[in-house]
């Protein structure tokens, strides 16, 4: 595996790699999106209005899977939102690789005495991956996600999203908190080590040289099939976590 530029900023290790790729997947995500609504049409709408209609009617059906009909509107931007960024982000590292061999000390590559000498004089910095296939950013990604699904069960379903806690007896609170916790961490883990584990299998692949070439594009076009279900399953999973919070199933009418 590669080297990534690390850059020490206090306490702190920023990975420039992973802040650049984040930020473009942030401008295509965006530039799709715009693009995409520019020039609307009914009668002859373009080979893009007819994909992102094609994308929201897909989410739109994912989401409405998961909670009543008339609140999926208020979360299809979401849905949006995290399926593209999440798959852009998950395919960003597979067609381009950008790698220096370095051979002195380089800071703004985060390449430091002691590192060369770990990697005897020669070290391959990558400056270019998928941001999902770091940790911190599915971690990240994970948390916001949960903070916002008690957020909402808090403001939406205040009295019944706190009972929710001691059901079905209140010595089950312990394992209904465990429950919680159990969320960001399953969802980080699951999406980082999907793309970590092909980009660790890329890098493998490309030590055979071309001898590799066949087994490469094999790999290549079944990692666009793991990115789509992967942002499929976080975008998902996002959606029941949240039907789950906000959502109050009234026992009592059920019975009527």
């Amino acid at each position: 595996m590669h080297e990534f530029p690390i850059i020490p900023i206090g306490d702190f290790r920023i990975d420039l790699s992973t802040w650049a790729t984040i930020i473009i997947t942030m401008i295509i995500t965006f530039v799709l999106a715009r693009l995409a609504v520019r020039n609307l049409s009914v009668d002859k709408p373009s080979k893009l209005q007819n994909f992102m209609e094609w994308v929201i009617e897909f989410v739109h059906n994912t989401i409405a899977s998961t909670m009543p009909l008339e609140k999926v509107k208020r979360y299809l931007s979401l849905g949006l939102t995290l399926i593209l960024f999440i798959f852009f982000s998950n395919l960003l590292g597979l067609p381009f690789g950008i790698v220096f061999n370095v051979h002195e000390v380089t800071t703004w590559l985060g390449v430091s005495a002691q590192l060369l000498e770990e990697h005897h004089g020669h070290v391959h910095v990558s400056l270019w991956k998928s941001p999902t296939a770091d940790l911190s950013v599915t971690a990240g990604l994970a948390v916001t996600v949960i903070f916002l699904v008690h957020y909402l069960g808090l403001r939406d379903n205040t009295k019944h999203y706190i009972k929710h806690y001691v059901e079905p007896y209140p010595v089950f609170l312990p394992l209904n908190i465990i429950k919680e916790f159990s969320k960001p961490v399953t969802l980080a883990l699951r999406l980082y080590a999907n793309i970590f584990a092909g980009e660790v299998l890329i890098s493998t692949i490309l030590m055979l040289g071309w001898v590799g070439i066949p087994f490469l594009a094999a790999w290549q076009g079944f990692s666009i099939f793991v990115g789509a279900i992967q942002a499929f399953l976080f975008t998902i999973l996002t959606m029941v976590y949240i039907s789950q919070a906000t959502i109050h199933h009234h026992e009592e009418e059920a019975h009527h």
